[in-house]
């Protein structure tokens, strides 16, 4: 019998992370024997770098708060389709809970785009701001979204499951969907990594090359919605949501290009899951005290964001006193 985490502290965790890693490299260790924390590592570290690879293009692109719109409104589309499932082809409700991931994939895929379509109508068509225009369908489609739950599945807890997801409950299964995610979203970066960057940082040179600004950031919203919908059931939305937007945005901090500001992302996301998964076990252990691995997750993840800015800071002041002594 493999030996598993329950009573590790912080610092025996990690030496038998590493002995297990050691056997892996020997072939005495194999994907059957993995244990739940180590299960939570691999799926996490997965979505640390399918979440850097998007969430970089959404930061460069200044649509973050779409990103967060859409995860809320998504909502929307994965309770239409278990309604259209439910009244139009007469399938209970209690067998929906195993609806195939493509259906709600391609509903949430609708719901996203219905957001950006009303998103652009309102701003270009009726001259209201950005800012607005996003909030205003970010709260209706998502309220529209919460009234049917309440109505037609309140007995199935759909919004609370989509919104909190559950680290602690990560199954095996989950690891080929974040590694899906991964192979999918690295090869249409790939694809289209020179469209991304003309379409990024100069627009306008962009639209002289024939090379739509708009079809790109579609493409971007596309790839954005797969990756929410295919990691709401094991992460939640705020995991994900802060795997999208804080490492790329530390990380935009201290580097300008695209390839090290995702290859930082990486970095800071993979660190801060691997030190909640840790963490919770250490304060399981020694404690008592049952925390979320995902709150553990955010919660890193802002405290690397508050030493990013400090650090920035400090620099800023060490160059203005540096300067007012040479001018001395």
């Amino acid at each position: 019998m493999k030996e598993g985490y329950f009573g590790k502290t912080f610092s025996q965790f990690f030496q038998l992370l590493w002995n297990h890693f050691i056997k892996a490299c020997q072939g005495e260790y194999g994907f059957l024997d993995l244990a739940v924390d180590e299960v939570q590592l691999i799926t996490l570290t997965l979505l640390s770098v399918t979440a850097a690879i998007v969430g970089s293009l959404l930061v460069v692109r200044k649509m973050t708060m779409v990103a967060n719109a859409i995860s809320h409104t998504v909502l929307l589309g994965v309770v239409g389709s278990f309604l259209v499932l439910h009244y139009f082809l007469k399938r209970p409700f209690s067998e929906l809970l195993e609806v195939d991931m493509k259906l709600l994939i391609l509903a949430s895929l609708l719901a996203s785009f219905l957001t950006m379509i009303c998103i652009d109508f309102f701003h270009h068509t009726l001259k209201l701001g950005k800012d607005a225009s996003i909030g205003l369908v970010f709260t209706s489609l998502f309220s529209l979204g919460i009234l049917l739950v309440t109505i037609f599945t309140k007995n199935m807890h759909i919004g609370a499951e989509i919104i909190m997801g559950n680290v602690d409950m990560i199954h095996r299964d989950d690891i080929w969907i974040a590694l899906s995610l991964v192979i999918g979203n690295l090869f249409i970066f790939l694809l289209l990594y020179k469209e991304y960057v003309t379409t990024s940082f100069d627009p306008g040179f962009a639209k002289l090359i024939k090379v739509s600004p708009l079809l790109f950031n579609y493409i971007v919203i596309f790839q954005t919605s797969v990756t929410l919908v295919a990691s709401f059931r094991a992460v939640g939305v705020v995991l994900i949501l802060a795997f999208l937007i804080v490492p790329p945005v530390i990380a935009r901090i201290f580097v300008n290009k695209l390839n090290a500001m995702i290859y930082l992302s990486i970095v800071i996301a993979m660190t801060a899951s691997i030190l909640s998964v840790a963490l919770s076990r250490h304060i399981l252990t020694v404690y008592q005290i049952p925390l979320s691995t995902s709150g553990l997750v955010v919660t890193i993840l802002l405290a690397f964001w508050l030493l990013s800015i400090f650090i920035t800071k400090r620099r800023k002041t060490s160059k203005l006193g540096s300067g007012l002594t040479l001018a001395d």
